[in-house]
């Protein structure tokens, strides 16, 4: 058992991995590439694709688990959270919520596997939250260095904010997981 939660672990720690050296990549590669998809239809097309590829990846994680019909419930009231607040957001901050919630809900998943990690659910979160706002300011930082790109505060809050949004959520559907898997032994 233990030997499987390390095997999972580093593969969490990979994905994490990958996930923020592909958000590093877009500041070299980018604008040269949003440069070249400037029209609307192929940007909204590689958004919609982006967004189709994480929603399948939400439904097989749902569908390995066999959530509660409670889970399906709030996941369905989240999703509709994000989709109208995307709705109200340009496509670069679409692609950071996207981003910076995928890396959030990695990073979170990853720390609590961590076997000797004590502080119930609180600690975790937190560890994770503040991993995912250093990396986050991190690549705002690194932006301040490169002559075509602009170092903003307004996208570090962003990016915090799209990093605490992923994190409750996965709190709140852990929560319900626990809470109603429990029911179901009872």
């Amino acid at each position: 058992m233990m030997k499987e939660t390390k095997i999972k672990e580093k593969y969490l720690w990979l994905a994490v991995i990958v996930v923020y050296l592909t958000i590093l990549s877009t500041l070299f590669m980018g604008q040269p590439f949003a440069n070249q998809l400037r029209d609307q239809n192929v940007q909204a097309v590689f958004f919609l694709l982006g967004m189709f590829l994480v929603g399948v990846a939400v439904l097989l994680h749902g569908l390995i688990r066999k959530p509660s019909g409670i889970e399906y419930a709030v996941l369905i009231g989240i999703i509709g959270v994000y989709v109208m607040f995307f709705f109200r957001l340009g496509a670069p901050e679409r692609s950071h919520l996207i981003e910076y919630s995928v890396l959030a809900i990695l990073l979170h998943k990853a720390i609590r596997r961590r076997p000797k990690l004590e502080g119930g659910i609180w600690k975790p979160a937190l560890l994770a939250w503040l991993a995912g706002v250093l990396l986050g300011s991190l690549d705002e930082g690194i932006q301040y260095f490169l002559p075509e790109r602009v170092f903003d505060t307004e996208d570090i809050i962003f990016n915090s904010m799209a990093i605490t949004m992923a994190i409750i959520a996965t709190m709140i559907l852990n929560w319900l997981s626990k809470r109603f898997s429990k029911n179901k032994t009872n």
